[in-house]
């Protein structure tokens, strides 16, 4: 099973290209846990866009994880927004599907 870990060392252009490679699905990273302030900077690693008050640490990304416990859980380790889209990036994939899927879909 496609899985990998990120923590706050790994910049956002890594972890899209990580999710894109495991699960073939589209990773919009945000500067916000709102997804609102437009999209984070390719170059910046988490820990630098870390919300104040977010704890960090590592999460090891599984292909049985469900779109949005993923997303919540990136939001409550380091206070920013992610959305999971299709391979394509033409649409949201659902929350309630896994990761492995939405790469399928």
């Amino acid at each position: 099973m496609a899985e990998f870990t990120l923590n706050g060392r790994t910049k956002v252009k890594t972890l899209k290209a990580n999710f894109k490679e495991n699960f073939g699905a589209t990773l919009r990273v945000y500067k916000s846990a709102s997804c609102k302030g437009g999209f984070a900077d390719d170059d910046a690693t988490l820990a630098s866009i870390r919300a104040e008050g977010a704890k960090g640490g590592d999460l090891v990304v599984k292909g049985n994880m469900q779109v949005g416990n993923f997303e919540k859980k990136v939001a409550e380790l380091y206070g920013i927004g992610v959305q999971v889209a299709t391979a394509d990036d033409s649409a949201l994939a659902d929350n309630s599907i896994t990761l492995a899927a939405a790469g399928r879909e």
